[in-house]
C-alpha cells in the first residue's frame, strides 16, 4: 500500500506540466486523484488514464478558473465523485512575461483571477470538505523571492499573495491538524517554458546557470517535494515556503 492509500487529492491545473507530475506522483503513492483541467479535457483524461494504468485511481474535473463562480462549480462536480478531501494542491496558474510598461488590465486581471482569486475561493468553499489532518499545498514560484526575471512582475506578485495565503491559513487550520504550505519551483522544463529554454540558442544553458545545482528542474522533482508535504512525514511542516528552485535564489 502507498503512503497515501485511502486518501483523496485534488490537483488543479493537472492536465500538463507540474500539475501532471504532481497528480501522477500522488496517484502512485495511493491517493485517489481528482485531475482538474481548465480547457483541455483530453489531456486531463490522459493523465487520469496514466494514473490508473499505474495501478491508481483518478477522475477528471473541468472548470475555467478565470470565470466567476468557477470555484463553486468545481466543488459541485467534485461532490459527484467523492465525499471528502484530504489533499488540495493549488497548482493551476497562468504566466505573464510582459513588463509593467506593456501589461494591460485584461492580462493583469486574468493572471490574478487564476493565480490568486481561484485558490482563495477554492479554499473558502472547500474547507468544509477538507478532512481534519489534511494537507493544503500551494504551488508558488521562486520569482516571489527574487527579481531575477523582473518582466514577470505581475506573475511574481500573484505568487507572493499565494504565499501570504499559505502562511495565514496555516494559523486558521492548525487546530484541525491541517498543514498549509507553499512549494516554490524555479525554472521547470514544461511547455510553459519552451520559449525560454528552447526558443533561442543558449536558452537552456542560461537557465541552468541560475541554479546552484547547475540544471533545469523537471515536474517530477517538484512532485517529490509536494508528495513529502502530503505524506505523514510532512505533518510537522506548516506555514512554510519550501524552496524547490534547485538553488536559484542563491
Amino acid at each position: 500500500m502507498g503512503a497515501l492509500a485511502g486518501r483523496t487529492a485534488l490537483v488543479t491545473g493537472a492536465s500538463r506540466g507540474i500539475g501532471r507530475g504532481i497528480a501522477e506522483r500522488l496517484g502512485r503513492d495511493g491517493a485517489r486523484v481528482a485531475v482538474h483541467y481548465g480547457r483541455n479535457e483530453g489531456a486531463a483524461k490522459d493523465v487520469a488514464a496514466a494514473i490508473e494504468a499505474a495501478g491508481g485511481s483518478a477522475f477528471t474535473i473541468g472548470a475555467d478558473l478565470r470565470s466567476p463562480g468557477a470555484a463553486e462549480a468545481l466543488w459541485e462536480e467534485f461532490d459527484r465523485h467523492a465525499d471528502g478531501l484530504d489533499i488540495l494542491v493549488n497548482n493551476a496558474g497562468i504566466g505573464s512575461t510582459r513588463p509593467i510598461t506593456e501589461i494591460d488590465e485584461e492580462e493583469y486581471d486574468a493572471v490574478f483571477a487564476v493565480n490568486v482569486k481561484a485558490p482563495f475561493f477554492l479554499l473558502k468553499y472547500g474547507l468544509g470538505r477538507l478532512r481534519d489532518g489534511g494537507r493544503v499545498i500551494n504551488v508558488s514560484s521562486g520569482l516571489a523571492r527574487t527579481a531575477v526575471m523582473p518582466d514577470n512582475v505581475a506573475y511574481a506578485m500573484t505568487k507572493g499573495a499565494l504565499d501570504v495565503l499559505s502562511r495565514d491559513l496555516s494559523k486558521v487550520l492548525g487546530a484541525r491538524g491541517i498543514t498549509v504550505n507553499s512549494v516554490a519551483p524555479g525554472i521547470i522544463d514544461t511547455d510553459n517554458t519552451a520559449d525560454l529554454l528552447h526558443g533561442s540558442a543558449g536558452g537552456w544553458d542560461r537557465a541552468a546557470a541560475l541554479s546552484a545545482l547547475g540544471g533545469v528542474g523537471t515536474p517530477s522533482e517538484v512532485a517529490d517535494v509536494v508528495a513529502f508535504l502530503a505524506s505523514r512525514e510532512g505533518r510537522w511542516v506548516t506555514g512554510s515556503w519550501v524552496d524547490a528552485t534547485g538553488g536559484s535564489l542563491t
